[in-house]
């Protein structure tokens, strides 16, 4: 296959297929997605509050809705306990640790390369300053 029929039959592609990754981007790293899992993965099974507790910024209705998705992605399990009052708790899945090495391999990308981003930033910033005073 020559690379212009490869770059032609590439261009037909949806581009939100286009990059396979995309769908797990969506899945696991929507806002508060990440923190959930790594309080059920650190923590273990929780109830609500717990989680509300762990997670200081997020809503009872976002957290809520975020466990309900989550659920439903099959990364986390709910567990109903018919008591008075009755309990309910919260756990990652097996599906949801899966997704371990991923976060390993983020938190060591962030450990070794945050400082970069931030310098990149700071020069970014400043180049841009000094064309704006030039204008």
């Amino acid at each position: 296959m020559s690379s212009t029929t490869a770059w032609t039959s590439r261009v037909d592609v949806d581009p939100e297929q286009a990059c396979p990754i995309a769908p797990v981007v969506d899945i696991v790293f929507s806002r508060w997605t990440t923190p959930i899992l790594w309080a059920l993965h650190e923590y273990g099974r929780q109830r609500f509050v717990e989680l509300e507790r762990r997670l200081l910024t997020i809503t009872p209705k976002v957290l809520t809705q975020r466990l309900r998705q989550l659920e439903r992605d099959g990364l986390v399990v709910r567990t109903y306990h018919p008591e008075v009052p009755p309990r309910v708790e919260y756990e990652i899945s097996d599906l949801g640790r899966s997704l371990a090495p991923l976060f390993a391999t983020l938190a060591e990308w962030s450990t070794a390369n945050l400082g970069k981003v931030d310098e990149a930033r700071l020069d970014y910033d400043a180049r841009e300053g000094s064309r704006t005073r030039r204008r």
